[in-house]
């Protein structure tokens, strides 16, 4: 992963590093409470060889002391010391015990021993180092005596006894709470890495726009209360959802600046990316601005606008497009100014229908009467649908769902559109997490009163002539 989606995603996950770091703070401040204090002890002794005074016997008696302290080290921890220590101090546990809590050691090139005991009780500890250094000393006095001797031929002088030592050794709390925090702030940066890395999806407008290479041009915020009422107007016209096709709206004319399309196709990569929604709002935004516009739904293998609208379903484009109906004749129009095609009865060949020459003619006539022609089509890639459409409409829009669309898809989709050559106006990015809300009068969150009344969504429509 780069560098800058990694502080990406550090910054995105931060209230998790910052859970893992207190995590990890109180896991240090856990270890330590339970933690029990454990002391040591130090004492010190020197080892010389008993020999005269002439020079020769000094070099040779240090020599011979260099040699064998080494091997005295070795003998600090025996049964030979641990055993009448542990009975002479009354001491608990085993003589075994004892010896894993001793530990001596000669600075090489020395011919001193020091030995350090550790226990949970400071007096305890020197008790036992100063006991552990007597015996000590007897006993590598005894083993280097020769049975005819009597005089040993090693001197050991303690020339540093223990003291009860005034702090523990472990556990040391600034050291464990660092540690705890450093260890937290790796796990939790460790996950915000991980979780990027794994995600496949796109979360953020700058991550679809860096993917893409195209604009977002709005941020649709997810809506508990989409499924019941799919349209912002109404009593949904102040809220976060509806602000947000607005601004869709605002930034298509922006981005329509040198030609301006009438026949914008919405589409998605994969189905349940909320295209229909973002077609159907989008319409409805621009003809409540005061544009004409028309919604068609050319999504022929699951069409749906008709049952979000309320509206009749049986008789549409696929009428118009097999020449068994007139547009006048399957016209329909909502409660407000929006003009809706629905797209009548599911064929058996949608991708020949929506790539013939009479589907071309069909939205060029559209755009003869009205200002907008938006066209609700099949997701790009599960079928060809939206490919042979494409070459009729003069502008696609490409919706993508925040959180579920995976990234190889998008990116499919969007060098499909780039290999038809359809001029592509930007993103949609649906169903965002945490909206902001909508700045204005009414009800921000877009819920309606007790008081208010339920707006219709259709009116009776005729079809053919009858009233159905």
């Amino acid at each position: 992963m780069e560098l800058r989606r990694t502080i990406k995603a550090l910054g995105r996950s931060w209230p998790v590093v910052a859970v893992c770091a207190l995590l990890g703070l109180g896991a240090g401040w856990l270890a330590t409470a339970m933690t029990t204090p454990l002391y040591q002890a130090h004492t010190q002794l020197f080892v010389s060889a008993s020999v005269g005074s002439a020079t020769t016997e000094l070099n040779q008696g240090s020599s011979f002391s260099l040699a064998r302290v080494q091997s005295y080290v070795a003998i600090a921890a025996s049964s030979e010391i641990t055993e009448p220590v542990h009975q002479e101090l009354h001491l608990p546990g085993t003589p075994a015990q004892l010896a894993s809590r001793i530990d001596a050691e000669a600075p090489p090139g020395t011919v001193l021993v020091n030995i350090t005991v550790s226990d949970t009780r400071p007096q305890r500890a020197a008790l036992i180092a100063n006991a552990v250094a007597l015996r000590f000393r007897d006993v590598v006095q005894r083993l280097e005596t020769p049975d005819a001797a009597s005089k040993p031929p090693v001197k050991l002088d303690v020339i540093q006894k223990a003291s009860a030592p005034a702090q523990p050794v472990s556990p040391k709390p600034a050291l464990d709470l660092m540690a705890g925090l450093l260890a937290g702030l790796l796990l939790g940066a460790g996950a915000a890495v991980l979780r990027e890395a794994l995600d496949t999806t796109l979360n953020t407008p700058e991550a679809l726009t860096e993917l893409t290479a195209l604009p977002v041009l709005a941020s649709i915020p997810f809506d508990r209360e989409a499924p019941q009422h799919p349209g912002v107007d109404g009593h949904q016209a102040h809220s976060a959802r509806a602000e947000a096709f607005r601004l869709l709206r605002a930034n298509l004319r922006f981005a329509e600046i040198d030609e301006r399309p009438r026949i914008l196709i919405v589409t998605s990569p994969v189905p349940r990316d909320g295209k229909t929604n973002t077609a159907l709002n989008l319409a409805l935004s621009m003809a409540g601005a005061g544009t004409p516009t028309v919604l068609v739904d050319a999504d022929l293998r699951r069409p749906s606008v008709a049952e979000t609208c309320g509206l009749v379903q049986e008789a549409g484009l696929t009428n118009v497009l097999i020449g068994k109906a007139d547009l006048v004749d399957v016209m329909q129009q909502t409660a407000g100014s929006l003009a809706v095609l629905t797209s009548g009865p599911v064929p058996p060949n949608p991708a020949e229908l929506l790539a013939s020459a009479r589907m071309g003619e069909v939205l060029r006539e559209l755009a003869e009467s009205y200002e907008a022609v938006i066209v609700d089509t099949t997701p790009l890639l599960p079928v060809a649908d939206t490919v042979g459409l494409a070459q009729h409409g003069q502008a696609v829009l490409l919706v993508v769902r925040a959180g579920k669309t995976p990234r190889d898809r998008v990116t499919e989709a969007a060098d499909s559109l780039r290999m038809v050559g359809v001029r592509t106006l930007g993103t949609v990015l649906s169903m965002v997490p945490a909206p902001h809300q909508a700045y204005g009068h009414g009800d921000p969150s877009g819920k309606r009163s007790a008081s208010s009344p339920r707006p219709r969504v259709s009116a009776p429509v005729a079809v053919g002539g009858d009233t159905q």
